[in-house]
Order: structure tokens, then sequence, then C-alpha cells
């Protein structure tokens, strides 16, 4: 399975959120803190909503439309809890951030 290219490190600094659509996928490259870059869907798996249009601190997630809460180093739901984010895998190769899509479907959850 391969990756894709989808950006450079220094587009996804720490505590910041960045949307991409990498084959047909809607996905959000975040800087966690601590550095690392984390790959989810990017879409609110409650109603469709952008998770790029929300907030981010580099800790969570968070949906504009009913502040629905998301882990960012692990993509699982903080409120509500019985609920998350698909996380693609992501690697580094120098200045390059690659992720992987093959296989990865987004999570939708109860409304």
């Amino acid at each position: 399975m391969s990756f894709t290219k989808v950006c450079s490190v220094g587009d996804i600094w720490e505590g910041e959120m960045e949307p991409f659509t990498v084959n047909g996928h809607e996905i959000l490259l975040v800087g966690v803190e601590g550095g690392d870059i984390k790959a989810f869907q990017g879409i609110c798996p409650h109603q469709d909503i952008a998770l790029s249009e929300g907030k981010f601190d580099g800790k969570k997630l968070i949906c504009r439309a009913h502040l629905w809460q998301f882990d960012a180093s692990n993509g699982k739901g903080i409120n509500p809890d019985d609920c998350a984010l698909a996380e693609y895998p992501v690697k580094v190769e120098g200045d390059d951030v690659y992720v992987q899509t093959a296989g990865v479907e987004a999570l939708f959850a109860h409304s």
C-alpha cells in the first residue's frame, strides 16, 4: 500500500491544522502538541461538518457546529466519548509528509 505526498513539514506547525483532499478522501492534518503530525478524516462524524472550520488547540479538535471534541493524539471522542475519527497512517521523509488512504474509511456516529 502506497503513501501519497500531501505537503511539506513546514506546512503543518504545532497547534495548527490544514485540510487536504487525498485520493478522494477529505483529510485533516494536525500538528499535535509535542511535534507529531496526525491525519484524521476531515469531516465530523456527527453531521458532515468540515472539522477545519472548527478549533484546534494542539491537543483536541472541536467541531464548530455542535462542539464535539476529539483527542488529537488518537482521534477518540472526548465529548461525546462514544465516537471517533478515522485515522490515516502518516510518515515523514525528510521535509515531506505522506499519507496512506488505502483501507481507511470515514467513521460516522449517532446524531
